[in-house]
Protein backbone atom coordinates (compact mmCIF):
# COMPACT_ATOMS: atom_id res chain seq x y z
CA UNK A 1 0.00 0.00 0.00
CA UNK A 2 1.46 3.56 -1.05
CA UNK A 3 0.96 6.87 -0.08
CA UNK A 4 -0.88 7.68 -3.36
CA UNK A 5 -4.27 6.57 -1.64
CA UNK A 6 -6.80 9.77 -1.35
CA UNK A 7 -8.04 10.22 1.71
CA UNK A 8 -11.26 9.11 0.95
CA UNK A 9 -10.28 6.05 -0.34
CA UNK A 10 -7.77 5.49 2.70
CA UNK A 11 -10.75 5.62 5.19
CA UNK A 12 -12.60 3.20 3.40
CA UNK A 13 -9.49 1.03 3.28
CA UNK A 14 -8.79 1.25 7.00
CA UNK A 15 -12.40 0.87 8.05
CA UNK A 16 -13.27 -2.39 5.42
CA UNK A 17 -9.68 -3.86 6.97
CA UNK A 18 -10.22 -3.54 10.68
CA UNK A 19 -13.97 -4.64 10.22
CA UNK A 20 -12.59 -8.13 8.66
CA UNK A 21 -10.24 -8.18 11.23
CA UNK A 22 -12.56 -8.13 13.85
CA UNK A 23 -14.30 -10.44 11.99
CA UNK A 24 -11.70 -13.12 12.47
CA UNK A 25 -11.58 -12.04 16.43
CA UNK A 26 -15.05 -13.13 17.16
CA UNK A 27 -15.15 -15.91 15.09
CA UNK A 28 -11.47 -17.32 16.25
CA UNK A 29 -13.82 -18.48 19.50
CA UNK A 30 -11.35 -17.73 21.80
CA UNK A 31 -13.02 -14.95 24.18
CA UNK A 32 -16.17 -14.69 26.02
CA UNK A 33 -18.31 -11.69 25.26
CA UNK A 34 -17.06 -9.48 27.58
CA UNK A 35 -12.98 -10.61 26.81
CA UNK A 36 -14.00 -10.13 22.96
CA UNK A 37 -15.37 -6.35 23.09
CA UNK A 38 -12.03 -5.80 24.78
CA UNK A 39 -9.82 -7.74 22.27
CA UNK A 40 -11.65 -6.42 19.54
CA UNK A 41 -10.83 -2.47 20.33
CA UNK A 42 -7.51 -3.29 21.30
CA UNK A 43 -7.15 -5.24 18.14
CA UNK A 44 -8.38 -3.09 15.65
CA UNK A 45 -6.73 0.23 17.58
CA UNK A 46 -3.35 -1.02 17.27
CA UNK A 47 -4.12 -1.52 13.40
CA UNK A 48 -5.78 1.54 12.62
CA UNK A 49 -3.47 3.62 14.47
CA UNK A 50 -0.02 2.18 13.09
CA UNK A 51 -1.68 2.14 9.54
CA UNK A 52 -2.71 6.17 10.09
CA UNK A 53 0.59 6.77 11.45
CA UNK A 54 2.40 4.97 8.19
CA UNK A 55 0.08 6.31 5.67
CA UNK A 56 -0.35 9.99 7.14
CA UNK A 57 2.32 10.73 9.48
CA UNK A 58 2.24 14.23 9.80
CA UNK A 59 -1.92 14.39 10.25
CA UNK A 60 -2.88 14.23 14.00
CA UNK A 61 -5.12 11.80 15.39
CA UNK A 62 -7.39 10.60 17.85
CA UNK A 63 -9.01 7.82 19.46
CA UNK A 64 -11.40 6.32 21.67
CA UNK A 65 -8.70 3.66 22.84
CA UNK A 66 -5.58 5.95 22.79
CA UNK A 67 -4.79 8.38 25.67
CA UNK A 68 -4.25 11.45 23.63
CA UNK A 69 -1.07 13.72 24.17
CA UNK A 70 -2.73 16.70 22.95
CA UNK A 71 -0.31 17.14 19.85
CA UNK A 72 -3.52 17.15 17.55
CA UNK A 73 -5.16 20.38 18.70
CA UNK A 74 -2.60 22.36 16.82
CA UNK A 75 -3.21 20.54 13.67
CA UNK A 76 -5.28 21.41 10.89
CA UNK A 77 -5.69 17.55 9.93
CA UNK A 78 -6.82 15.04 12.27
CA UNK A 79 -8.14 11.76 11.89
CA UNK A 80 -10.79 10.56 14.64
CA UNK A 81 -11.55 6.78 14.80
CA UNK A 82 -13.52 4.37 16.70
CA UNK A 83 -12.13 0.57 15.97
CA UNK A 84 -15.48 -0.78 17.71
CA UNK A 85 -18.12 1.21 17.69
CA UNK A 86 -20.99 -0.51 20.02
CA UNK A 87 -18.43 -2.90 21.33
CA UNK A 88 -21.71 -4.49 23.43
CA UNK A 89 -23.15 -5.29 20.10
CA UNK A 90 -20.23 -6.70 18.55
CA UNK A 91 -19.38 -8.76 21.29
CA UNK A 92 -23.36 -10.34 21.69
CA UNK A 93 -22.59 -11.44 17.98
CA UNK A 94 -25.36 -9.17 16.75
CA UNK A 95 -24.47 -6.59 13.31
CA UNK A 96 -25.35 -3.30 14.49
CA UNK A 97 -21.99 -2.37 15.60
CA UNK A 98 -19.39 -0.23 13.45
CA UNK A 99 -15.69 1.08 12.78
CA UNK A 100 -15.71 4.39 12.41
CA UNK A 101 -12.47 6.01 10.16
CA UNK A 102 -12.88 10.33 9.78
CA UNK A 103 -11.13 13.49 8.77
CA UNK A 104 -11.73 16.26 10.29
CA UNK A 105 -10.32 19.75 8.38
CA UNK A 106 -9.91 22.58 10.69
CA UNK A 107 -13.03 21.26 12.77
CA UNK A 108 -15.28 19.73 9.99
CA UNK A 109 -16.16 16.44 9.86
CA UNK A 110 -14.94 16.00 6.27
CA UNK A 111 -13.50 12.55 5.11
CA UNK A 112 -15.64 9.87 6.63
CA UNK A 113 -16.20 5.96 6.14
CA UNK A 114 -18.49 3.50 8.41
CA UNK A 115 -18.19 0.51 7.89
CA UNK A 116 -20.64 -2.16 9.07
CA UNK A 117 -18.72 -5.92 8.85
CA UNK A 118 -21.67 -7.70 10.23
CA UNK A 119 -23.49 -6.76 6.82
CA UNK A 120 -20.34 -6.46 4.76
CA UNK A 121 -21.20 -2.83 3.68
CA UNK A 122 -19.13 0.57 4.12
CA UNK A 123 -20.55 3.73 3.49
CA UNK A 124 -17.92 6.47 2.83
CA UNK A 125 -18.44 10.34 1.88
CA UNK A 126 -16.64 9.04 -1.58
CA UNK A 127 -19.65 7.69 -3.77
CA UNK A 128 -23.26 9.25 -1.96
CA UNK A 129 -25.78 7.22 -3.51
CA UNK A 130 -29.48 9.47 -3.90
CA UNK A 131 -31.47 9.30 -0.78
CA UNK A 132 -34.49 6.58 -0.74
CA UNK A 133 -37.71 7.79 -0.03
CA UNK A 134 -38.88 8.82 3.30
CA UNK A 135 -40.49 6.36 5.43
CA UNK A 136 -44.60 7.18 6.17
CA UNK A 137 -44.40 7.50 9.13
CA UNK A 138 -41.11 8.65 9.86
CA UNK A 139 -39.06 5.80 11.64
CA UNK A 140 -36.27 7.36 14.19
CA UNK A 141 -33.91 5.33 15.87
CA UNK A 142 -33.07 5.11 19.28
CA UNK A 143 -31.12 3.19 21.63
CA UNK A 144 -31.95 -0.60 21.82
CA UNK A 145 -30.72 -0.38 25.75
CA UNK A 146 -31.35 3.22 26.98
CA UNK A 147 -33.78 5.15 24.69
CA UNK A 148 -33.07 8.91 25.63
CA UNK A 149 -36.32 10.56 27.29
CA UNK A 150 -36.01 13.48 25.09
CA UNK A 151 -35.94 11.17 21.34
CA UNK A 152 -38.81 9.43 22.99
CA UNK A 153 -41.11 12.24 23.49
CA UNK A 154 -40.11 14.01 20.39
CA UNK A 155 -40.71 10.57 18.43
CA UNK A 156 -44.53 10.85 20.09
CA UNK A 157 -44.99 14.56 18.98
CA UNK A 158 -44.25 13.93 15.87
CA UNK A 159 -46.15 10.56 15.57
CA UNK A 160 -42.68 8.44 14.42
CA UNK A 161 -41.93 4.88 15.06
CA UNK A 162 -39.38 4.07 17.26
CA UNK A 163 -36.25 1.69 15.73
CA UNK A 164 -34.53 -0.28 18.48
CA UNK A 165 -30.76 -0.19 16.86
CA UNK A 166 -27.26 -0.42 18.76
CA UNK A 167 -24.38 1.67 17.85
CA UNK A 168 -24.23 5.70 16.42
CA UNK A 169 -22.45 4.26 13.64
CA UNK A 170 -25.24 2.13 12.57
CA UNK A 171 -27.73 3.80 13.27
CA UNK A 172 -26.64 6.82 11.52
CA UNK A 173 -26.29 4.44 8.51
CA UNK A 174 -29.70 3.24 8.73
CA UNK A 175 -30.74 6.56 7.86
CA UNK A 176 -28.45 7.03 5.37
CA UNK A 177 -29.24 4.20 3.80
CA UNK A 178 -33.48 4.37 3.94
CA UNK A 179 -33.95 2.31 6.99
CA UNK A 180 -35.02 5.44 9.12
CA UNK A 181 -35.33 8.92 8.68
CA UNK A 182 -34.01 10.57 12.32
CA UNK A 183 -31.69 9.44 14.51
CA UNK A 184 -31.97 11.80 17.36
CA UNK A 185 -29.56 11.25 20.62
CA UNK A 186 -28.87 13.74 23.60
CA UNK A 187 -27.50 10.61 25.95
CA UNK A 188 -23.68 11.93 25.60
CA UNK A 189 -21.39 10.82 22.84
CA UNK A 190 -17.20 11.35 22.25
CA UNK A 191 -16.10 12.61 18.95
CA UNK A 192 -15.35 9.53 17.90
CA UNK A 193 -18.63 8.41 18.27
CA UNK A 194 -19.69 11.17 15.53
CA UNK A 195 -17.62 11.97 13.39
CA UNK A 196 -17.72 9.50 10.37
CA UNK A 197 -20.81 8.64 10.93
CA UNK A 198 -21.61 12.92 10.24
CA UNK A 199 -19.13 13.03 7.34
CA UNK A 200 -21.12 10.30 5.64
CA UNK A 201 -24.68 12.03 6.37
CA UNK A 202 -23.60 15.25 5.01
CA UNK A 203 -22.31 13.75 1.44
CA UNK A 204 -25.58 11.75 1.44
CA UNK A 205 -27.98 15.19 1.75
CA UNK A 206 -28.85 14.78 5.27
CA UNK A 207 -28.77 17.17 7.81
CA UNK A 208 -26.12 17.24 10.99
CA UNK A 209 -26.34 19.62 13.66
CA UNK A 210 -26.51 19.77 17.42
CA UNK A 211 -29.98 19.18 18.95
CA UNK A 212 -29.88 22.97 19.33
CA UNK A 213 -28.79 23.70 15.21
CA UNK A 214 -25.40 24.47 16.01
CA UNK A 215 -22.90 23.02 13.74
CA UNK A 216 -20.80 20.03 15.09
CA UNK A 217 -17.72 20.84 15.72
CA UNK A 218 -14.55 18.13 15.86
CA UNK A 219 -10.69 18.62 17.13
CA UNK A 220 -11.45 20.56 20.63
CA UNK A 221 -10.07 19.56 23.66
CA UNK A 222 -12.47 18.40 25.52
CA UNK A 223 -13.63 15.69 23.09
CA UNK A 224 -17.25 15.24 24.58
CA UNK A 225 -19.85 16.37 21.97
CA UNK A 226 -22.94 14.82 24.43
CA UNK A 227 -26.24 15.64 21.49
CA UNK A 228 -26.67 14.79 17.46
CA UNK A 229 -29.29 15.12 15.13
CA UNK A 230 -28.77 13.20 11.58
CA UNK A 231 -32.46 13.39 9.87
CA UNK A 232 -34.04 14.12 6.54
CA UNK A 233 -33.40 17.43 5.42
CA UNK A 234 -37.16 18.57 5.29
CA UNK A 235 -37.52 17.01 8.95
CA UNK A 236 -35.05 19.02 10.36
CA UNK A 237 -36.89 22.29 11.00
CA UNK A 238 -39.63 20.47 12.90
CA UNK A 239 -37.41 18.04 15.09
CA UNK A 240 -35.27 21.17 16.04
CA UNK A 241 -38.63 22.88 17.22
CA UNK A 242 -39.63 19.96 19.15
CA UNK A 243 -36.43 19.94 21.13
CA UNK A 244 -36.23 23.55 21.59
CA UNK A 245 -40.11 23.18 22.77
CA UNK A 246 -39.23 20.52 25.34
CA UNK A 247 -39.45 21.25 29.16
Amino acid sequence: MTHTLTDVDLAAHLAETAGKILIQVRESGLFSDKALGKAGDQTANQFLVHALREQRPDDGLLSEEMKCDGSRLAQSRVWIIDPVDGTREYGEGRTDWAVHVALAIDGLATVGAVALPGLGLTLTTGKPQPLPPANNPPRMLVSRTRPAAEAVAVAEALGAELVPMGSAGAKAMAVVRGEADIYLHTGGQYEWDSCAPVAVAQAAGLHVSRVDGSPLRYNREDPSLPDLLICRPELAERLLALVKAMP
